[in-house]
């Protein structure tokens, strides 16, 4: 029973993976608004990493410990479900990191921006479309 839990487990987190592989996501809470984009010039760019939200920690803590817990009896289980979890919490917080490119965006109406980019690389002197919402950048593209 336990090998089927983590075989199917571990199939969802495969799986979930490859759902949206290659298209944009976008917030849910972008529907049915209006949004505005301005173009500039990327002027100078900084790789930068982005910290995991918890997400990968969590994912990662829930398979180790799961793994763990198949190896061992009595004691020597307890341990290895313990440090299964440490250890996936670990892996999962490192797998959770993206990095991404703080670009310096001279637009067109004079204006200078700094906004991040992930997913995507960027290059200096490059035309960009920066899609924004009440504020919040939603997504930066080559333009």
């Amino acid at each position: 029973m336990k090998k089927f839990l983590v075989t199917v487990l571990l199939g969802s987190l495969f799986f979930s993976g490859c759902a949206t592989r290659g298209l944009q996501e976008m917030d849910a809470n972008s529907v049915n608004y209006e949004m505005s984009y301005q173009v500039g010039i990327v002027k100078r760019i900084k790789p930068v990493v982005i910290k995991d939200n918890g997400a990968g920690t969590f994912v990662g803590a829930i398979t180790g410990a799961v793994l763990g817990s198949l190896v061992g009896k009595g004691r020597g289980n307890t341990l290895a479900t313990l440090g299964g979890g440490l250890g996936g919490a670990y892996v999962g917080n490192q797998i959770g990191k993206a990095n991404a490119q703080e670009l310096s965006v001279a637009l067109n109406d004079g204006r200078n921006v700094v906004v991040l980019a992930k997913g995507k690389d960027f290059y200096v002197g490059q035309r960009v479309r920066i899609v924004k919402h009440d504020g919040r950048v939603y997504s930066v593209e080559a333009f």
